[in-house]
């Protein structure tokens, strides 16, 4: 694909304007999960244990520290108490913890579909489409990628399967109330599904995922390399006897009583970091997980996720034509996340309110995410796929022909505040002190014995250089 062809693809959509019963206009006025304003808040000392956080005090109580993995495994997916599993609250939107692209603007999820399609146009136009999305919140950006397949008539006639991963009965109901009606129209059949484990390799279908902030909420082990080796930093209850003593005031005037029925404590001071003695057979595994760790120094720390290299590499099998011994691709993937092509240790953070959290501030009640190790990605797959980036949101946005859809939306637009609004939505996409710079996008396709042969068409817009063109005078930005 070339940004000519994708300009024609996109200019083929419809002009309809979509704005639902939570309006992407709302989004607008709502702040960011990736907002490069937000303030870092911490609890306030106040707040009783919550159902979660008691649960993991008992279980350090009587076992030991844990992992930071069974930390955010435990906050998030609890059958019961996990944050993605209460039905009592929304965790996206305005009445949310935050706001995700698809939410902001239709456009988003109407770009994916056609670099998606332009795949199977590429690479597996004779056979059936089977769609795949891990984690697809409210089913959204699934919704916006089938309104935009439904509109070229050999993609909807293609389209069979739509397999929906997740495991949160809240979830499916949101995404099933979003879905059902454009399916059935369609005939297409919607599956859910636990795992990614559950769907099965199929290679007479031409197989296309989308896991948008997905990987950043897999569970992560923080490792600190030492002299021993790599060791596992965990968790262990109560206070750090390190940290400083601060006084709070009580009832306006200093206190020097540090009695239990003071509020001194709170939910980050219930846990503290330890080291674990020495280098465990799983600290040591996930230190020789990637040859990049080898070369760090004494004292760094790593946040490893085998969770994301066990599923990355599950998503390439599914791409990968195992038949053909990959003389053809059987799939192609979209991973848009926060992160990119290297190792984080230090970036695990909550949010509450559309606003940075304490990690460990209501355990069970904020939404947890750590950057993600685009390399880590690629060295789970590298013998089943062909990557393609990552590279920015706005440097993707725009080179799949963001203005032309834009201009034509604006163009249909009842009034002017309208066009402004979707203007506006398009800006925050590709906004370079945000999200346009904080999401990376990296494309998989299975891997052909002829790969080095891809044309530029094959791999749009991954590319190193861009050439001079008004595709980069999109929306006043030049991309990356």
């Amino acid at each position: 694909m070339t940004w000519v062809r994708c300009r024609n693809l996109v200019n083929t959509l419809r002009t309809h304007s979509l704005v639902g019963l939570q309006t992407r206009r709302d989004a607008l006025t709502t702040c960011m999960r990736s907002s490069p304003t937000l303030k870092r808040c911490y609890a306030s000392g106040s707040e009783r244990p919550t159902e979660v956080e008691k649960i993991l005090l008992d279980t350090i109580k009587a076992t030991g520290p844990i992992s930071f993995a069974t930390y955010m495994q435990m906050c998030l997916s609890h059958p019961t108490a996990g944050y993605y599993m209460q039905a009592s609250k929304p965790v996206i939107g305005r009445d949310g913890d935050f706001i995700t692209s698809p939410e902001i603007s239709q456009v988003f999820g109407e770009l994916l579909a056609i670099w998606l399609l332009s795949q199977w146009q590429s690479l597996g136009s004779t056979r059936k489409i089977r769609l795949v999305e891990l984690g697809p919140g409210r089913g959204t950006l699934m919704h916006d990628v089938l309104r935009t397949l439904a509109q070229f008539p050999s993609a909807r006639a293609a389209t069979t399967e739509i397999h929906l991963v997740e495991t949160s009965l809240t979830m499916r109901t949101a995404q099933e109330k979003k879905l059902s009606s454009l399916a059935q129209a369609h005939g297409w059949k919607l599956h859910w599904d636990d795992s990614i484990d559950d769907i099965q390799s199929d290679t007479s279908k031409y197989t296309l995922v989308l896991a948008h902030e997905f990987f950043d909420a897999l569970p992560f082990h923080l490792l600190q390399k030492t002299h021993q080796g790599w060791q596992e930093v965990l968790l262990a209850s109560g206070p750090d006897p390190a940290a400083p003593i601060v006084l709070r005031p009580d009832e306006g005037r200093p206190s020097l009583d540090f009695s239990p029925t003071t509020s001194i404590s709170n939910s980050a001071a219930r846990f503290r970091q330890v080291l674990s003695p020495a280098p465990t057979p799983s600290s040591t595994l996930l230190g020789l997980s990637s040859p990049r760790y080898q070369t760090l120094p004494v004292g760094s720390r790593i946040e490893v996720s085998p969770a994301s290299f066990k599923i990355a590499r599950r998503i390439a099998e599914l791409l990968y034509d195992a038949e053909t011994e990959g003389s053809q691709s059987a799939g192609s993937a979209l991973i848009i996340d926060y992160g990119g092509d290297k190792a984080y240790g230090n970036s695990f953070r909550a949010f509450k309110n559309h606003k940075i959290v304490d990690p460990f501030h209501l355990p069970g009640q904020c939404d947890l995410t750590v950057n993600v190790d685009f390399a880590y990605l690629k060295e789970a797959t590298a013998d089943l796929v062909m990557h393609h980036g990552p590279i920015s949101q706005q440097a993707f946005l725009i080179r799949m022909a963001l203005q032309s859809r834009v201009d034509a939306l604006k163009a249909a637009a009842k009034d002017e505040e309208r066009s402004k609004q979707i203007d506006q939505a398009a800006l925050r996409l590709i906004d370079p002190a945000g999200m346009g710079t904080q999401y990376q996008i990296m494309g998989i396709s299975g891997r052909k014995t002829d790969a080095d042969k891809l044309t530029m068409v094959e791999r749009w817009p991954f590319i190193e250089s861009v050439p001079t063109g008004p595709q980069n005078a999109s929306m006043g930005n030049k991309p990356e």
